[in-house]
């Protein structure tokens, strides 16, 4: 499992937002989920390597 600690802003067009969230939905995924997803294989499709962050110690 990756961890999730940074963050990405993407500005994008408020109807394409409220599309992509109504689809997201309709399969049962989040938008974060889907666009993980898509980093990991444009990732792949330039063979770009990379390894998950190691997850934080727990105090």
């Amino acid at each position: 499992m990756e961890n999730k600690t940074a963050r990405l802003t993407v500005l994008i067009d408020p109807n394409k937002k409220k599309a992509f969230e109504q689809l997201c939905a309709r399969q049962d995924l989040t938008p974060s989920q889907v666009v993980r997803q898509l980093i990991r294989e444009y990732l792949a499709r330039h063979d770009v390597d990379w390894a998950p962050s190691k997850p934080r110690a727990r105090s």
